[in-house]
């Protein structure tokens, strides 16, 4: 959030292409505020800022009720990623998966699990080595691999999650 901060305070201005977009003056805003096609503008006293908001399917696990609340009991399959900061193939794996659970459009989740941070996940998902992914279904495990995939395997992996 912090960043997010930095970013907006930054003396940025982007026009959206081909003029698809009207400027709103960020004075008449109090807050920023989403129209029906995605736009998001958000007031800066200098200029207007124009950003599309993005409907993310990937989160970061904070703690144990946080776990259980977006994974174990979510409606829609999850896939839950453990990774560590210090580990190479995590940081090509993590990137790759992000990217195929987005193009499932919702379909399914990905939550991200920094075993450094949650030893306690590790331990009860029986994690042993990192990258791990598994496959959560109405707070099951139905699949799971390790290491680095490709493109297709990964296709493979979630198409078979979303059934």
């Amino acid at each position: 959030m912090q960043l997010l901060r930095r970013f907006l305070a930054l003396d940025v201005s982007r026009k959206p292409s081909q003029g698809q977009w009207q400027p709103v003056p960020s004075e008449t805003l109090q807050t920023p505020q989403c129209n029906p096609a995605g736009l998001t503008v958000t007031p800066n006293p200098a200029r207007t800022i124009y950003t599309i908001r993005i409907s993310s399917t990937t989160f970061n696990i904070q703690n144990g009720p946080d776990f259980q609340d977006e994974v174990v009991n979510s409606e829609t399959p999850v896939v839950l990623d453990f990774h560590a900061q210090w580990c190479g193939p995590c940081k090509i794996l993590g990137p790759r998966l992000e990217n195929m659970v987005a193009k499932q459009h919702g379909k399914v989740l990905m939550a991200k699990v920094n075993v450094d941070d949650h030893t306690d996940l590790d331990i009860e998902s029986e994690v042993l080595a990192v990258p791990t992914v598994l496959a959560m279904k109405n707070g099951d495990i139905v699949d799971k691999f390790l290491s680095i995939k490709d493109e297709d395997q990964l296709e493979t992996f979630l198409k078979k999650l979303i059934g």
